[in-house]
């Protein structure tokens, strides 16, 4: 069956479509040994050799879906050119393409979904599907009452204004549990530094219908499916 090249090359995890296109675009793509600019172009993955490089892809690989604790430290890429630790160190041994779906900076750990299926994450990481994030932020000084309100009805950044969802604090304002459907850069700790309250400890608790739970930090497990059905079904 023949198939668009950008979703060939998203469906082999190379990358999400639009990063495909880009590929394509540039003349990083060649089939049987052609290089296509073209997009829209359709193959069949099984007859034709496709090559992004100058290197083949693994037209047939299999989907995963990945649900990792990102270690605070860690880097959200698979290699790092600044040799800081990254996510490769906990997946080398997996020959597959992974890539993440949304981020989670350097200094913030907890749930981070990786895949090889680079439709699923663009559509993940899109604005458009909104998908809602919960974390759990330790603060070293007590947040109030009308801070919290703040949060909640937005605040002008450099990018546009953003707010949080939901905002609840423990007794002592120190430990607060945050949810925001927003993929914005360093968002929440943007937002808390407009309300003079730097983050100390920022950990991601849910990715959608994901959970977190009881997986220890640098391990991570597969998605089943009904977790997979769920959370393509989530609004």
């Amino acid at each position: 069956m023949e198939i668009r090249l950008q979703k060939i090359l998203a469906d082999a995890g190379v990358a999400s479509r639009r990063k495909s296109e880009e590929l394509i675009i540039n003349g990083r793509v060649s089939v049987d040994g052609k290089v296509i600019r073209e997009l829209g172009m359709k193959f069949d993955p099984i007859k034709h050799k496709v090559e992004v490089d100058g290197e083949a892809i693994n037209t047939n690989s299999h989907k995963s879906y990945i649900a990792f604790n990102k270690p605070k430290g860690v880097v959200s890429t698979m290699f790092d050119p600044e040799g800081r630790p990254s996510l490769n160190e906990y997946f080398s041994e997996n020959i597959e393409r992974l890539f993440h779906v949304g981020r989670l900076d350097m200094e913030s750990e907890g749930l981070l979904l990786l895949t090889n299926d680079g439709e699923f994450a663009n559509k993940l990481s899109h604005p458009k599907f909104g998908v809602k994030k919960v974390y759990y932020i330790e603060l070293q000084n007590p947040i109030k009452r009308n801070e919290m309100e703040r949060l909640l009805k937005g605040i002008k950044l450099e990018d546009g204004y953003s707010k949080v969802d939901s905002i609840e604090a423990d007794q002592s304002g120190h430990l607060v549990e945050v949810a925001i459907h927003s993929g914005k850069n360093r968002i929440l700790r943007r937002l808390f530094a407009e309300v003079g309250h730097p983050i100390e400890r920022l950990v991601r608790i849910s990715f959608g219908t994901i959970k977190l739970g009881e997986l220890k930090s640098g391990k991570w497990r597969y998605l089943n499916e009904i977790e997979l059905l769920s959370l393509q079904n989530d609004k």
